[in-house]
């Protein structure tokens, strides 16, 4: 992942924590992450239209710009899959129940 900002994780753990806020049992986590996932789309949907100065100039890189996004979640998603699998037992286990 690029170099990040001072303020970075703390804006991405307010996310997070607004999304752990939503969970109830009407709207699970699934629920909750499609909601996330759908804010971050339009959020970057209009990041993207803010620079550019005509419909006609964001759609001609629409291709690139949605091609820009997926592999930057793509990156994200895999490093955090990797560190939940490499730490899953402190992330997801209760301490009564590790092995340590």
């Amino acid at each position: 992942m690029q170099q990040v900002d001072k303020d970075f994780y703390a804006r991405a753990d307010a996310h997070i924590g607004l999304s752990n806020q939503q969970l109830s049992e009407e709207a699970g986590r699934g629920k909750v992450s499609a909601s996330m996932m759908f804010a971050t789309a339009r959020f970057n949907a209009w990041v993207s239209a803010c620079g550019w100065s005509s419909a006609e100039a964001m759609g001609a890189a629409r291709v690139n710009t949605i091609e820009y996004f997926v592999a930057e979640y793509r990156k994200m998603l895999e490093e955090n899959l990797d560190d939940y699998i490499e730490n899953f037992a402190d992330y997801m286990q209760p301490e009564e129940q590790r092995k340590d």
